[in-house]
């Protein structure tokens, strides 16, 4: 069978199992999941069903770029095709060099002339995979629902790029963004910084950097973020196997990242372990997954930020898994966990 006629299948038949009615898709998902006193969400139960039963690989098993391009396809699949009104490919300030960068405008933005907020975002996937393709969809559909503009960029990557070569990049081109605001149509003072996954971590640190510079950051939206690598928390273990992502991903991607002569208790590596945070530190809401092994890390975080005098909002989406945030173009459920999450930041940066 031709390769891209399967490309083009794939995801209409995906759309389609995902559109069955409730009973229907529970009888396809199998018996409910039940751990740790929850459940796991039907969707998502036969999302991993059928990622089993077709023999994906997991990308943790494939040689590094073939990898980068199963992530790339994957997240496509469950991306969906999102309307936006305008998309630019920028070249921004990395540490080193320029890197790429995407600007989403949303439609309803598109012809005002008056500044928007913008969500600064950095992408996740272990700080070795994703880059601006592989969230293309979740950055559109955040700009349409949370009416802001959406910068992503696109950090180098381990382990060609170990640490700390992505949390420079990000705070390079976060310096660039905050300077120069208003040639890209943004309000200075309503500048967010968020990500998912690695991109939580690295959206996380930030957000501490720019406090610490007195640059302006008005929101913090960390989904799943994770945050320590030096100790394995319950969830790692309790989830670290047969709920997408695996406790081999989360190795490969700190043996990636992390050389040997590093301190894992960095606090630019494990964000935890900040001794303090600067009070003008901005608001944060973190998102975590019920089935993600990185749930009780970013929760743990959420608590401490709240100790340190931070306002932060913490809610987890019991019944999801890690990547949930990437799934915005077939089902209900986890497109309706992203409505949600993009009203707050509407809300916040209003």
């Amino acid at each position: 069978m031709p390769h891209a006629f399967v490309e083009k299948a794939e995801p209409a038949v995906l759309r389609a199992l995902m559109a069955l009615p409730r009973p229907v898709m529970r009888a396809l998902a199998g018996r409910p999941v039940v751990v740790d006193g929850q459940m796991l969400d039907t969707e998502t139960q036969l999302m991993l069903r059928l990622q089993r039963l077709t023999g994906e690989p997991a990308a943790e098993t494939l040689p590094m770029e073939d990898a980068r391009v199963a992530i790339r396809r994957q997240a496509r699949m469950v991306g969906g095709n999102q309307p936006i009104g305008l998309v630019r490919d920028l070249s921004v300030p990395g540490a080193e060099e320029e890197i790429p960068a995407r600007l989403y405008v949303p439609r309803g933005r598109v012809a005002s002339p008056r500044p928007s907020p913008l969500l600064f975002f950095v992408h996740g996937g272990g700080m070795m995979f994703g880059d601006l393709d592989s969230h293309d969809a979740m950055c559109r559909f955040l700009a349409e629902h949370a009416d802001v503009r959406v910068l992503s960029i696109d950090y180098r990557l381990a382990p060609e790029h170990p640490f700390p070569a992505a949390v420079e990049d990000c705070w390079a081109s976060f310096q660039w963004v905050s300077e120069y605001a208003e040639q890209l149509g943004v309000d200075p003072d309503r500048i967010a910084v968020g990500g998912d996954s690695a991109g939580g971590y690295l959206s996380a640190v930030t957000a501490i950097r720019a406090a610490e510079a007195g640059l302006p950051v008005a929101y913090q939206l960390l989904i799943y973020p994770v945050t320590n690598m030096a100790d394995k928390s319950d969830s790692r273990v309790t989830f670290g196997e047969g709920f997408f992502l695996t406790s081999a991903f989360m190795d490969l991607a700190e043996a990636s990242y992390i050389l040997d002569h590093h301190d894992r208790r960095d606090p630019r590596i494990s964000v935890y372990f900040h001794d303090s945070v600067p009070a003008n530190l901005a608001p944060a809401f973190v998102a975590t997954a019920g089935f993600d092994p990185l749930r009780d890390e970013g929760e743990a975080y959420a608590q401490l930020l709240a100790e340190r005098g931070v306002e932060v909002e913490m809610q987890r989406y019991p019944g999801f898994i890690h990547g949930f945030a990437n799934v915005v173009g077939v089902g209900r459920s986890n497109r309706d966990a992203m409505r949600s999450i993009a009203q707050r930041l509407r809300r916040a940066l209003a």
